[in-house]
């Protein structure tokens, strides 16, 4: 019943296996990939005819998780998988990125890749295996793929690269980079570093594209022997010439002169009214209609390539290496704990950084379990950034793309929880957009965490490069604009300090690049950042010395674990009487550790006050402060400490004879005592005779 197609290699130490024919048949391509005990399922539909009226290739890729590949069942209401995770968007973006060059120029079908984690071992992790099923899925499809490639994860660890590290492994690892490629070159490099240094991130990508290869062969060995017979590529238009011609004899002047406008707004409407007069002069012909915008476009890429290769002169002036005025500024909310305005020519980051306690940290439901996370990065990209009027939406993959992104750079270098207790929150806005906001977010928030007082290491800041190829010729961008990010080959981010990158990020918009180009880029990128660094020294260059005055203040000390249920109280009932009385934060950890934060310091002083008390053991011969709390024929009981209560003795309330206890106290009286001792119960023993209940002080012994 089944034709089941298998090929393996051992890769990393562990057996991957590709294996097609018997799950998902009816899919163009499914491939059910696995490594170690890790298995994805991934598939590849496109349909048969493409979208009409379109100008670019409506491609989709899902990653996402199943709860039973780790033998759990979801949390919430409905038991079952909602919407993506943050984990599941980014592996789709990690996909999507590297396939999405390599489909066949013209090719405009509706293509649906998805990929299913059906098993995880919790030591393999599915991002890799899922990017190497995906590309063995379309390339035994027959959609007019021009792949395969292969991925990678590459650790450092002890000074040597590790190929494919597993989870518990991480942890030791300077560096976590993921990258995809063909036999060719690489496409895509997503990373966190420890303050690496260029040659050794550099070390990584060759590293990981010649540990890929293998996964290459694989794939390839697989397609020869089950790959579907290749779908047919339709020709261009017989219009596209016709209109090319037409359009670039009638306005390709315009528009090189319309991309020597400095200001991007003015620049884009100029275009935009070339193109919407280029399109009315096409008449009423529809096939010239259809193909008008890409040939608008094209007549664009051809006009500022060209001029960038021919001249070194960028569409705003610059040449190749200079980075746009940089304006720096912080504490520019009153109310904010940290607050940072960046500016680097038109694109623009107000970014705010909020502290909170261990209350505020964010419980994330991983597959491979739960974990709280201390530090959080969002990032926002509202409409008027780019001069447009939209409906605002919930975060895309975008938005949560740019914001990891700008976390990983930023991650390195924070304080443990140990050093800093507080949980803390990053908001970046961004309010101008003219090129790579996200590197504009990591400066931003580099001084936005420095004004609130997180002890950073060192400030870190980014920035994108670019790159214009033809044939053996190229030019490699410092501090790309919005168009030259589109209408070039690379998008390449890199983040770091003084002292070595934090992240890098790369895109590839051609098939590959070379080692030599990623080493310029890497090498133009070094300088950039540390002319920006130098900027941002100009309005903060270490963290201040204390957290804001409208931060929470953090206190923690530790008191005996067998006390943790006494400062609890029964059903929470005494911690939140302290919480609710003194207005303070407190957390309590299993190990004994508490933390009470409050940004009123006579609040979080109550708190531990009140909590020391609870905890603390009465001593003989100690004056104490209590409450009565029962009167008896013989003494009233006196509560103190929080939770202890002792006896006064009738004996013991005054120096003279007491006929009634009710005669000298009543019960909710303030009092001060002194400890006599224990009786044989080990009950308190208490004297209010021996102490002025006025001053507190002891008094003489009568006589």
């Amino acid at each position: 019943m089944f034709q089941v197609y298998r090929k393996e290699v051992d890769w990393g130490g562990r057996k991957l296996v590709l294996e097609t024919g018997k799950i998902a048949r009816q899919a163009d391509g499914a491939v059910l990939a696995t490594y170690g005990e890790t298995v994805v399922l991934c598939t590849a539909v496109a349909q048969r005819t493409p979208r009409a009226g379109i100008d670019f290739f409506p491609l989709t890729v899902n990653y996402q998780e199943k709860t039973f590949a780790a033998g759990k069942i979801p949390g919430g209401f409905f038991k079952r998988e909602g919407r993506p995770s943050e984990k599941e968007t980014l592996t789709s973006r990690l996909i999507d990125r590297p396939i999405r060059p390599l489909f066949a120029k013209g090719y405009k079908n509706e293509t649906q890749v998805i990929c299913t984690v059906l098993s995880h071992d919790l030591e393999n992790d599915p991002d890799v295996v899922a990017m190497v099923g995906a590309s063995a899925a379309l390339t035994i499809s027959g959609i007019p793929f021009l792949g395969p490639i292969g991925g990678a994860r590459v650790g450092y660890i002890d000074g040597e690269y590790m190929l494919n590290p597993q989870l518990d492994e991480m942890s030791n690892s300077r560096l976590d980079l993921i990258l995809a490629g063909t036999q060719e070159g690489v496409l895509m490099v997503e990373s966190e570093a420890h303050e690496l240094s260029e040659e050794i991130m550099l070390g990584a990508v060759s590293f990981g594209h010649k540990a890929m290869q293998p996964v290459i062969d694989t794939i390839i060995a697989l397609a020869e022997d089950c790959a579907k017979d290749p779908w047919a590529v339709p020709e261009p238009p017989a219009e596209v010439e016709m209109v090319r011609e037409k359009l670039v004899a009638a306005y390709a002047n315009d528009l090189r002169e319309a991309y020597k406008i400095v200001a991007k707004q003015a620049r884009v409407e100029a275009v935009a009214a070339i193109k919407a007069q280029a399109i009315e002069s096409l008449g009423d012909d529809s096939a010239a209609l259809a193909v008008a915008s890409g040939v608008f476009k094209a007549m664009e890429s051809d006009i500022v390539r060209g001029n960038i290769l021919e001249t070194g002169q960028r569409i705003d002036g610059r040449d190749t290496k200079t980075v746009r005025q940089i304006v720096a500024e912080v504490d520019v909310l009153d109310r904010s704990h940290g607050s940072a305005l960046f500016t680097r020519g038109e694109t623009q980051a107000l970014v705010v950084t909020t502290l909170g306690t261990g209350q505020d940290e964010q419980i994330v439901d991983a597959l491979g379990g739960e974990y709280r996370e201390h530090f959080m990065l969002h990032y926002n990209f509202p409409p008027y950034s780019v001069g447009e009027a939209s409906f605002l939406r919930s975060p895309g993959r975008r938005e949560i793309g740019h914001g990891k992104l700008a976390w990983r750079a930023l991650h390195p270098l924070l304080p443990t929880k140990e050093d800093f207790p507080y949980t803390v929150r990053v908001v970046s806005e961004i309010t101008e957009s003219n090129g790579s906001s996200s590197m504009a977010t990591v400066c931003g928030t580099s001084l936005a965490l420095m004004d609130a007082g997180v002890p950073l290491k060192r400030p870190v800041a980014g920035i994108a490069m670019g790159l214009i190829k033809e044939s053996d010729k190229f030019a490699v961008l410092s501090d790309i604009l919005g168009d030259e990010d589109h209408l070039g080959d690379m998008d390449f981010k890199v983040a770091g300090t003084e002292e070595g990158v934090t992240s890098l990020q790369m895109d590839i918009k051609i098939t590959s690049i070379t080692e030599e180009i990623m080493q310029v880029a890497l090498g133009q990128a070094r300088d950039g950042r540390l002319h920006i660094l130098g900027e941002m020294d100009k309005a903060l260059g270490t963290a201040r010395s204390e957290v804001n005055q409208n931060a929470p203040r953090i206190t923690m000390f530790s008191v005996p674990k067998d006390k943790i249920r006494e400062v609890i109280g029964t059903g929470g009932k005494v911690i939140r009487e302290i919480c609710e009385t003194t207005g303070a934060k407190v957390d309590i950890e299993d190990d004994g550790t508490i933390k009470v934060a409050a940004v009123d310091a006579s609040a979080s002083q109550a708190a531990i006050d009140w909590i020391k008390s609870i905890v603390a053991e009465p001593e003989v011969g100690v004056i104490y402060t209590g409450k009565v709390v029962k009167l008896m024929d013989f003494g009233a009981f006196v509560n103190f400490l929080g939770s202890k209560d002792g006896l006064v003795h009738i004996s013991e309330l005054r120096p003279e004879r007491v006929g009634k206890v009710s005669d000298v106290v009543k019960l909710g009286d303030s009092v001060k005592v002194k400890v006599l001792g224990f009786d044989d119960r080990g009950k308190v023993k208490l004297s209010m005779k021996m102490v002025d209940q006025e001053t507190g002080k002891e008094l003489a012994p009568a006589g």
